[in-house]
């Protein structure tokens, strides 16, 4: 969390992030309209994904439902090039740079989202990342996050690297990456006609520029505003005069801004009429992965968004401290918030997983978990896969349960993709009790004398998923998040 009053000079521009992620929402949100897309074409650019890591989190796989979580990456460019220099100045120069970015997982119900922002300053390990000149960079323990899109010094900036940053961070795997300059926010502010949002109290030209020397004339209104252009620009950048005057702080409000665009667009419709002015003046500014490449990907994926109600879309800002000049993500707050989207919890700790139960096809019970007394049962347990050691861990989990493990080998067939309890005519009601614990397995009665487990492959994916599950989240850190639905006047800043 942040300490307040901490204030941290910029001299550069402060027309930043926010226009790009706000482009991204948009396009996502404008995605639902179907008569869009072949207009938008065009307008869409795509990176080479050759620089994504070779060692990435696997995929998540769907259920039986065919529900799966979608983590999108929003990456906000501030290049000067181009158009951009006439809306930010060319003090940065042309390489691309990013500030902070949005890591959005629609969870697998798609009734539920959640970004995550992450500070610009944060210090993260950078993996290796594909450079102009075809090599790889090395590893960059404790690096500042945005210097990862700056890798290479191209105008453009790579994507990839921060895509690999974020997944070696989250152990998410990213499935799309949305990278967005800001030249099109005046277009797209206006084509809205405006954005209502809470401006907490008067700001002043000193505010947006501390280097002025004087508080001069009042450039925001306090109160509620509807703001587009230069005041919308206003707003966003905003750091000095507002709360604890801190880089963070002001991404409090930058969340607001996403969250009244959200509610204005969703609140206009989701017709051609409204989203075809607003959605190519987007687009125009938007670079994406090869797999988000045209509008009608787009639009795909703009439909699972389609339906989640404002009170269900959330932002929160990573668990974070100052550590110098720079921001340290707090352990282990910030690997218990990725837990949970890992696990497909809200951050109410909410199960959004989309799962519905299956019938049973077997006299297994549905969980591991359920209390079996084993005492008085022996049983032998066999590896009946190439894995090492899955008997071992077999024979941990029946003696934690009170069973005595008579001895653990190897099966005579490693072949085996379901578990087996192998059983005698006597000790049918052994291997009942049993199979409680390994849920699916297969009942095999034998002539033979006691009670036999040979683990297969089954065994093994579930043991090597099986993982505590996080923490619940402390509500220091749960409190801090907003919906699209929360008051435009609350949360807008620390202090």
């Amino acid at each position: 969390m942040g300490v307040r009053g901490r204030k941290r000079e910029r001299k550069r521009s402060r027309k930043r992030w926010i226009i790009s992620i706000a482009v991204a929402f948009v396009v996502l949100l404008a995605g639902g309209a179907g008569a869009i897309y072949l207009k938008l074409n065009a307008n869409i650019s795509t990176f080479d994904s050759a620089g994504l890591s070779k060692d990435r989190p696997k995929a998540a796989p769907a259920d039986a439902n065919g529900h799966t979580a979608v983590n999108v990456l929003l990456i906000g460019s501030d290049t000067r090039s181009g158009e951009n220099g006439k809306l930010g100045g060319s003090a940065a120069g042309p390489i691309g740079r990013s500030d902070t970015t949005i890591l959005l997982h629609v969870y697998p119900d798609h009734k539920h989202a959640v970004g995550i922002s992450i500070p610009r300053d944060s210090l993260v390990d950078i993996p290796p990342c594909l450079l102009p000149d075809g090599k790889w960079s090395p590893d960059q323990p404790k690096a500042q996050f945005n210097s990862a899109f700056s890798m290479g010094d191209t105008a453009k900036g790579n994507p990839a690297c921060t895509q690999n940053t974020i997944e070696k961070l989250s152990g998410l795997r990213v499935d799309h990456t949305m990278v967005v300059d800001f030249a099109g926010f005046a277009a797209m502010t206006s084509a809205v006609h405006g954005v209502e949002v809470c401006v907490p109290n008067d700001i002043y030209q000193g505010d947006m520029n501390p280097n002025l020397g004087y508080k001069g004339k009042v450039v925001l209104e306090s109160g509620m505003q509807n703001l587009s252009g230069q005041k919308a620009l206003d707003y966003v950048r905003v750091r000095h005069g507002v709360g604890d005057n801190s880089d963070v702080g002001r991404m409090m409000r930058q969340q607001a801004f996403l969250s009244a665009l959200i509610g204005k667009v969703k609140g206009q419709g989701m017709n051609p009429t409204t989203l075809l002015p607003l959605a190519d003046a987007a687009t125009k500014s938007l670079t994406v992965d090869p797999g988000l490449g045209s509008a009608s990907k787009l639009m795909s994926f703009g439909l699972s968004l389609k339906n989640i109600d404002l009170k269900n879309i959330q932002f929160i800002t990573a668990p974070w401290r100052y550590d110098g000049p720079r921001i340290d993500l707090v352990h282990p707050d910030v690997d218990d918030l990725f837990g949970e989207l890992r696990a497909n919890r809200t951050l109410e700790g909410v199960d959004a997983s989309g799962k519905v139960d299956a019938k049973p096809t077997s006299t297994a019970s549905p969980s591991p978990t359920a209390t079996v007394d084993g005492t008085g049962i022996q049983v032998g347990v066999f590896n009946g896969t190439t894995t090492d050691g899955l008997a071992g861990k077999a024979a941990d989990r029946i003696k934690a349960a009170g069973f005595t493990v008579t001895g653990t080998s190897t099966a005579r067939s490693q072949d085996h993709v379901t578990t087996r309890i192998e059983y005698g005519p006597a000790d049918k009601a052994h291997a009942t009790t049993l199979a409680k614990l390994f849920p699916g397995a297969e009942l095999v009665p034998l002539n033979i004398t006691g009670v036999n487990l040979v683990v297969g492959q089954d065994f093994a994916t579930s043991a090597a998923d099986t993982k505590a599950p996080p923490k619940p989240l402390p509500t220091t850190l749960t409190q801090q998040a907003r919906s699209a639905a929360t008051n435009p006047c609350e949360k807008l800043s620390y202090g």
